[in-house]
């Protein structure tokens, strides 16, 4: 899907190798910023355990994800999906094999690991702050967010 083009998919599937950083984060912006309208899930290559910085992170921005349950492409209960996102090159590959006999859109949004930063606990979040902003940018893009206007008062 072209970046704020065309049709906006009914349900989005964000991935990444763990399912514990970047793909919960994806959910979690998608489904604060676009509610019911779009059915959105994320997975990994294989199941991670979940990360506090990426709790603390979105958290700061409102968007709770400390009860996402990581879990993999196996887990996966629905494959009705018309876009996946894939955020990591293992989850690109996995997404692509996992696809090759439905036509599903599958996007490669390169997106850094925070998890390999090293430093100060205030350096490590801002890796994660730089992902978390990164995605909520381009998800905002690819899914033709608007935001609400509000109603005039007569």
């Amino acid at each position: 899907m072209s970046e704020g083009a065309g049709k906006r998919p009914q349900s989005v599937l964000f991935a990444c190798t763990f399912n514990c950083v970047r793909s919960p984060m994806a959910e979690g912006i998608a489904r604060h910023l676009f509610g019911r309208e779009i059915f959105i899930a994320s997975a990994g290559v294989k199941s991670g355990e979940a990360d506090p910085f990426a709790i603390t992170a979105m958290d700061e921005i409102g968007i709770d994800i400390a009860k996402h349950k990581p879990h993999s492409f196996a887990d996966l209960e629905d494959d009705g999906f018309d876009l996946i996102v894939s955020l990591s090159p293992e989850a690109h590959h996995t997404a692509l094999e996992y696809t090759r006999t439905m036509a599903v859109e599958v996007v490669y949004w390169p997106t850094i690991d925070p998890t390999a930063v090293q430093g100060s606990r205030e350096q490590m979040l801002d890796a994660y702050r730089g992902v978390r902003d990164g995605l909520q940018k381009r998800i905002k893009e690819a899914l033709g967010w608007r935001p609400m206007m509000p109603r005039k008062e007569e």
